[in-house]
């Protein structure tokens, strides 16, 4: 089948990137559809027209498809997908907003899923009365490194998975990936509840959300697989790695700090760390997850980057604000609507050197 792509939030163009603020995702994801062959660029909009028009240049996308009101582009264009690269707090609006127009058969929105637990639930929930495929872009799924690192659990290179582990800058920008990868790790096995701890001195807002500073975070699935999270400066350093999975036969780490190597295994059979060797993707990261995205469009099967999915990962991120906030370990499902992080820099509790988003 072919498809028309639409575009909300192109930002402004990709070559003056500032990380946290604009990272120019939009261009990735058209970058992305155009190694589709059946992906037709059609159309886009954006608040600020110039960075629209800019993105329309780039891709070939006819000026009279180009918009501010991305709900009168997508009654005009009539788009088979729709990308979304806007700023976190304004995911859950525009994506429930798109669904209730029940124009596309598909939206995949970059991450994380939404500013709030409630949010991500109504988005979900708005996309399937629809019928319509909602997607994240966790593409890190597709990687090289770290779906080798899969393949190896999957063979049995390391025994039976009995740890996952973290270590990143924070856990909702950035963290969003490494847990949604713990989570890939563990065959989407549910968590069952979460225990963490936060510092947030000073203030760390990224694409319009709050950041912990450093944080811990213990987690235990369901099939009792325990997770671990470390980040921040010192936190990343403290685990050494992106992600470490540990097995009873072994060790596998991805990224790790103290290697030029992209992924690693220890056998526990005395041999120590050996480096694994990766072929180079013919495509970007995020190209091969819009692929994966496609394909699933085609065969209407459950895409592994789903709503399903991503609300395992933010539901472990929300959690471990909430353990701080309620001072306890906290139990799952959920039963939250808030961003506890947010809540508590309203309220106070938490007092980064500067507030303002």
């Amino acid at each position: 089948m072919n498809y028309d792509v639409a575009f909300i939030g192109t930002g402004p163009e990709p070559h003056n990137q500032v990380w946290g603020e604009s990272a120019a995702m939009a261009y990735r994801h058209g970058w992305g559809y155009q190694q589709q062959d059946q992906c037709a660029l059609v159309s886009c909009a954006d608040l600020v027209l110039e960075n629209a028009r800019a993105f329309a240049d780039e891709f070939d996308i006819s000026g009279e498809n180009v918009y501010e009101d991305y709900e009168e582009m997508l009654y005009e264009t009539d788009p088979d997908i729709v990308s979304i690269a806007t700023p976190v707090p304004t995911h859950a609006d525009i994506v429930v907003d798109v669904a209730e127009t029940a124009v596309p058969d598909a939206i995949h929105c970059e991450k994380p899923m939404a500013e709030t637990w409630g949010d991500c639930q109504r988005m979900a929930i708005a996309c399937d009365e629809q019928e319509i495929q909602l997607t994240f872009n966790h593409q890190r799924r597709f990687d090289p490194q770290w779906r080798a690192a899969k393949d190896l659990l999957d063979s049995g290179e390391i025994g039976t998975l009995e740890r996952v582990m973290i270590g990143g800058k924070n856990l909702f920008d950035f963290g969003t990936h490494l847990i949604d990868l713990c989570n890939f790790y563990n065959d989407e096995c549910p968590a069952e509840w979460v225990l963490g701890g936060i510092d947030y001195r000073e203030a760390d807002v990224r694409y319009g959300s709050h950041n912990e500073n450093q944080s811990v975070a213990v987690w235990e699935y369901d099939n009792g697989v325990r997770g671990f999270a470390s980040t921040g400066h010192v936190g990343q350093a403290i685990i050494g790695c992106h992600n470490r999975l540990v097995g009873s036969e072994g060790i596998i780490e991805v990224h790790p700090y103290d290697d030029d190597a992209a992924l690693r295994i220890n056998r526990f059979d005395g041999e120590g760390w050996e480096a694994v060797l990766l072929e180079e993707p013919e495509r970007t990261t995020i190209g091969l997850g819009i692929e994966h995205i496609v394909a699933c469009l085609d065969t209407n099967e459950k895409s592994q980057l789903g709503a399903e999915n991503a609300l395992r990962a933010m539901e472990i991120i929300f959690g471990t604000y909430e353990s701080v906030r309620s001072r306890g370990r906290v139990e799952f499902p959920l039963k939250i609507e808030d961003n506890p992080l947010d809540a508590m820099v309203e309220s106070g509790d938490l007092q980064p050197s500067s507030t303002e988003l």
